[in-house]
């Protein structure tokens, strides 16, 4: 069967060969008038083989035959799943961090309903802020105190020392440690403005709670001193439960603390345990780093003495270094220098002090050093970064 395809793509599909000549139709070849010609014994002539040729004979071709039973490639490329697709499927299936972001628009609707200024509202329920923004915000420079920060609605992103942090409703944000950092929100609409909420972590009630409940107390190496976690329903569930409550204020008194409680039990069981785990132990490292941040904050004023932050930490100058930039991303004087600047930040804007004076309130000496240092930080001089956030207090939203 295979040779005779071989003979046919060589001489045509209508020549035929019979014994020591082959036939071409039409007179065709190299012989003048047509007709049977003698088989040539050279190179071009079709080689004869015993009869059956079983040498030549193609075993059965199985997979061709397959082959030709299948649908085009096409065919085939336009059934293939989008990956895509199936990602979202997953997720239609229960994936955690996309349910849960679906049962945000109820806690969105609940921060509108009580948050109707723009920037932070306090409220009722001890240590809860919420957030409104109608617009994206320029980046705001702000101290972030140990907490745990969800958006209900729209995007944002934090900024520690040139890493960016950008989360939405699927994700929620934990501080563990005082930080100076950057906040920007980056979605926020009229129609669909950004709406945040902020608990404040009490390093107490997590202690009580991992003795409570025997949680690991192994010290923990010092991480980074925040990060971001996908939500959960249990969580997303237990945050709606304590903002209705600002709709009941004789409630909050006897209700707030066990759904806070329960709050701070779903953290320190979830992505971020180490985080919280490390606030609650007094002898951690992250505890450590916390005191000489203590230090600073309260004398960044005075000249910096490394000496000195040693010891209220309890920890060697490397050790603190090393541990310190770890959880803050900066070292213990660029901390004091941006503790420094926000402050005189503050007074310029509050008390309409003059850069020399705000400067000298701070610890500067130099005037010139100050301003040169604030334009870096803030990106305008004093004065004009002044007047651009009065003419807009309401894009300063941290």
């Amino acid at each position: 069967m295979a040779e005779s395809r071989r003979f046919s793509r060589v001489f045509g599909p209508d020549a035929t060969r019979t014994e020591g000549t082959i036939a071409l139709p039409g007179g065709g070849g190299s012989a003048p008038g047509g007709g049977a010609r003698p088989a040539r014994e050279d190179r071009c002539a079709v080689p004869r083989h015993p009869d059956p040729p079983q040498v030549l004979h193609d075993p059965p071709n199985v997979m061709g035959q397959l082959w030709r039973k299948l649908p085009p490639l096409s065919y085939l490329a336009a059934r293939r799943p989008n990956p895509r697709t199936l990602r979202y499927k997953r997720a239609a299936k229960g994936r955690p961090g996309d349910a849960a972001m679906a049962d945000t628009t109820e806690l969105a609707a609940l921060i509108a309903r009580f948050a109707t200024d723009e920037g932070v509202t306090a409220t009722a329920a001890p240590r809860l802020s919420l957030f409104r923004a109608s617009r994206p915000t320029e980046p705001v420079h702000s101290l972030y105190e140990p907490a745990f920060c969800i958006i209900a609605q729209g995007r944002k992103q934090v900024m520690l020392n040139g890493a960016i942090y950008g989360y939405d409703p699927a994700h929620y944000l934990v501080v563990s440690v005082d930080l100076p950092i950057v906040a920007q929100v980056t979605e926020a609409s009229d129609d669909e403005p950004y709406l945040g909420l902020r608990l404040d972590l009490d390093p107490a009630a997590l202690s009580a709670m991992m003795i409570e409940h025997g949680l690991d107390r192994r010290d923990i190496p010092a991480g980074p001193g925040l990060g971001l976690a996908r939500m959960t329903p249990d969580l997303i569930d237990a945050v709606v439960r304590l903002t209705r409550l600002l709709d009941q204020p004789d409630d909050i008194g006897a209700l707030a603390p066990l759904i806070e409680k329960e709050i701070l039990y779903r953290l320190m069981t979830g992505d971020q345990a180490s985080r919280l785990r490390q606030i609650a132990l007094a002898d951690s490292k992250l505890s450590q780093v916390n005191r000489a941040i203590d230090w600073i904050r309260r004398n960044f004023r005075e000249p910096f003495r490394i000496d000195s932050v040693c010891d209220a930490a309890g920890m060697s100058p490397s050790a603190l270094h090393a541990h310190f930039k770890t959880v803050t991303a900066m070292s213990p004087l660029q901390y004091q220098k941006q503790l420094r600047l926000q402050e005189a930040r503050r007074l310029i804007l509050s008390q309409a002090r003059d850069a020399a004076s705000a400067g000298h309130a701070v610890g500067y000496d130099s005037p010139s050093q100050f301003s040169r240092e604030y334009s870096r930080l803030f990106g305008a001089p004093p004065l004009r970064d002044a007047a651009k956030l009065r003419e807009a207090p309401e894009l300063s939203i941290g």
